[in-house]
């Protein structure tokens, strides 16, 4: 039992007998606040898909060249996430949370002055020298703002391992996930509304970077890291090597066995690769997509079907979360397994929709793949988890997000090219064949075991 005073709650959940569970109470209050903190993320860092658009309009950057800065920055993130995991296992969770938002919102105050940057370098407002230094202003701006992303979910993946059981990781993890879809959904119909009444994109940075820093607020008010840094025991029956010898050398050792010579975290993560794919393709050119088809939607209509997409999300994530601790006891990758496939049917099914379809059906279809593809999506990195120990717990989840984020050199760079040469007809199709590979790679793992943790007989 840890002797340090036990700091108090600003969530009072009672137990059966009626006082206060001050573990219980603490353990929700970390799910909300990291809920709330990453979301913020998501304000100063999906915000760019809805000003391309307009900043095509405006200057004419091509969609090859919105491509190149979105695999640039994907893989980026993708590194950070890496990194960032490392990092997360050994350090305070609340501060990792607090600077890198931060750096977020700086970075985005930026990008809002990209233009006058560009004009100030090269002397003149217009014009392809311009352009062309803008675009490079962007990108070197974005693959900051996202190297400053990457600390951004270790931290919080870390205090769901420390806070949670494996028991419950799934339903808990599900729940918190939503953060993702919740953050995205309401920057898609924010952002989405400012263009439209505005037709300003600078306003799709500074006002989501001016919400983002009361997030900062929040995250500090908050937010305290592991069970022991407030005078709570730690979590039962989740003891790993580490317990005995918590060294640097020992860690590292660790870290070798559980994450980087792991096949089962090796198959979830190549199998993340195409999850990330499929979900990308949506989010990173739904706006565009759905404003270049032949029956288009307006800039509104886009920001609430994308919006939607992400609110189906947030519900998937949660069936999928308790179907896998209620029906599958907690084998979270089986329930991948059978979204995978599913996802597949709605890619299909997006395909062979008459062109002239109504915007109410697109809506439908998307808002049922956002359904199946978001299970995976959070189970995925539940199952890692509990392979990984708590102890490795953000490590395991950042090289998934190392190897998800390698989607980007596809959907950025593959089908920013593919639609300006041959329009977005296959899209659909293409995700069909990469939403089947990702599931038969998944039910690979169908029978492994449940978790890490050294179980005493």
């Amino acid at each position: 039992m840890n002797d340090k005073k036990v700091v108090k709650p600003f969530f009072r959940i009672k137990g059966k007998d009626g006082k206060i569970d001050l573990f219980k109470s603490w353990q929700w209050q970390v799910v909300i606040c990291t809920m709330v903190g990453y979301s913020m993320f998501y304000f100063v860092r999906k915000n760019f898909s809805f000003a391309m658009p307009a900043l095509s309009a405006e200057y004419g950057i091509t969609n090859t060249s919105f491509g190149i800065i979105l695999s640039l920055v994907g893989i980026i993130y993708g590194v950070s996430k890496l990194l960032n995991g490392i990092i997360a296992d050994r350090i305070n969770a609340r501060r990792h949370l607090v600077i890198g938002l931060c750096a977020c919102i700086i970075l985005n105050l930026a990008f809002g002055w990209s233009d006058k940057l560009s004009a100030l370098i090269t002397g003149n407002p217009s014009g392809p020298d311009f352009i062309n230094t803008m675009v490079v202003i962007m990108a070197i701006l974005l693959i900051i703002n996202n190297i400053f992303q990457g600390c951004g979910f270790p931290p919080c993946n870390r205090l769901l391992a420390h806070w949670v059981p494996p028991k419950e990781l799934a339903t808990k993890s599900a729940i918190w996930n939503t953060s993702h879809s919740i953050g995205a959904a309401i920057v898609s119909v924010f952002c989405g509304y400012i263009i439209a009444r505005t037709g300003n994109w600078r306003y799709c940075f500074i006002f989501p970077s001016a919400v983002a820093a009361l997030g900062v607020i929040f995250i500090i008010l908050t937010l305290r890291d592991t069970p022991s840094s407030v005078g709570l025991p730690e979590l039962e029956n989740t003891k790993t090597e580490l317990d005995d010898d918590d060294s640097p050398a020992a860690f590292r050792a660790f870290i070798r066995k559980r994450v980087f010579r792991s096949p089962i975290v090796w198959c979830l993560a190549i199998t993340d690769l195409f999850v990330y794919i499929v979900r990308f393709a949506v989010l990173d050119w739904g706006p565009m997509f759905l404003q270049q088809r032949e029956n288009p939607l307006s800039p509104q209509l886009s920001g609430w079907t994308i919006g939607i997409f992400e609110v189906a999300g947030c519900i998937g994530m949660l069936c999928a979360g308790w179907m896998s601790d209620r029906f599958f006891k907690g084998k979270s990758h089986r329930v991948c397994a059978v979204e995978m496939f599913l996802v597949a049917l709605c890619m299909i099914a997006l395909h062979f929709l008459p062109k002239n379809s109504s915007p109410i059906l697109v809506l439908i279809l998307l808002a049922l793949a956002g359904f199946f593809v978001y299970g995976p999506q959070a189970m995925l990195g539940v199952t890692a988890v509990k392979h990984a120990t708590k102890k490795a717990a953000s490590t395991a989840v950042g090289l998934i997000g190392l190897m998800s984020y390698g989607s980007v050199i596809f959907t950025g760079v593959g089908l920013g090219w593919f639609s300006d040469h041959f329009g977005w007809d296959n899209l659909f199709l293409l995700m069909t064949v990469v939403a089947i590979i990702g599931g038969l790679i998944v039910a690979a793992l169908w029978n492994i075991s449940d978790d890490g943790y050294i179980h005493e007989q």
